[in-house]
């Protein structure tokens, strides 16, 4: 199984990418009910990047991650909904240090007018990297892989914000899945490793360090 992980960033990058998340109520505690049915004690919504500032400042983390994960590819392509703001702005993050990424993205139902068809941007070609917030059920990234492949293009990887390390239905996480099932390779900005990290630096965050090692023990993956 390969994977491409956080290993080759910098401990003090990840924590920037939390202590940012935290600050912009993105990342929040508390107690939340997960697609899989569990209640976690924390909850991650990149939708709540929500201005020109944060989503500018997430570009930048994402184009660092990928950059430092050594996956090679072409251009980038975002699912809607969430992806079309990300890979937009990961575009331009990569654009402003002088690497001009082509980038794509679908619309939810194919466009009977105009130019019409279901892609909206760069024609997907060579080695097309999908950009996520978090990867689930790996629902988003299967239909991105066939989207990719049906216009004649290769997904090489997915980039996502944070990868929550816990098991999926089995005893892999929905990442690790994603990996076995499509032979491609996962980085992300940070993972649960990097949340529990930083609790455990802040101590006014003792109450949610607790919940969080408590529900890793419960349904975490190595």
């Amino acid at each position: 199984m390969t994977t491409t992980n956080t290993n080759l960033q910098s401990d003090q990058f990840r924590q920037e990418f939390i202590a940012f998340a935290i600050k912009k109520e993105v990342l929040r505690f508390g107690e939340f009910k997960t697609k899989a049915g569990r209640l976690s004690p924390y909850f991650f919504n990149a939708g709540l990047f929500n201005d020109g500032m944060s989503l500018m400042k997430l570009g930048e983390f994402y184009a660092e991650a990928i950059k430092n994960s050594g996956i090679e590819f072409d251009m980038l392509f975002g699912p809607a909904y969430k992806g079309i703001t990300l890979v937009a702005s990961i575009a331009i993050a990569f654009a402003k240090n002088g690497h001009n990424v082509p980038y794509a993205y679908n619309r939810k139902e194919a466009k009977g007018h105009g130019e019409g068809g279901l892609i909206v941007g760069s024609p997907l070609k060579g080695r097309v990297l999908i950009i996520d917030d978090v990867i689930s059920a790996g629902t988003s990234v299967r239909e991105s892989v066939e989207l990719i492949a049906a216009n004649g293009a290769n997904a090489c990887g997915v980039a996502i914000a944070i990868d929550r390390q816990e098991r999926g239905i089995g005893e892999l996480s929905a990442v690790q899945e994603v990996i076995k099932t499509n032979g491609i390779p996962v980085c992300a900005i940070a993972n649960l490793s990097d949340l529990l990290s930083y609790l455990q630096k802040n101590q006014d965050m003792a109450q949610n360090l607790l919940a969080v090692k408590s529900y890793r023990q419960q349904y975490g993956v190595n």
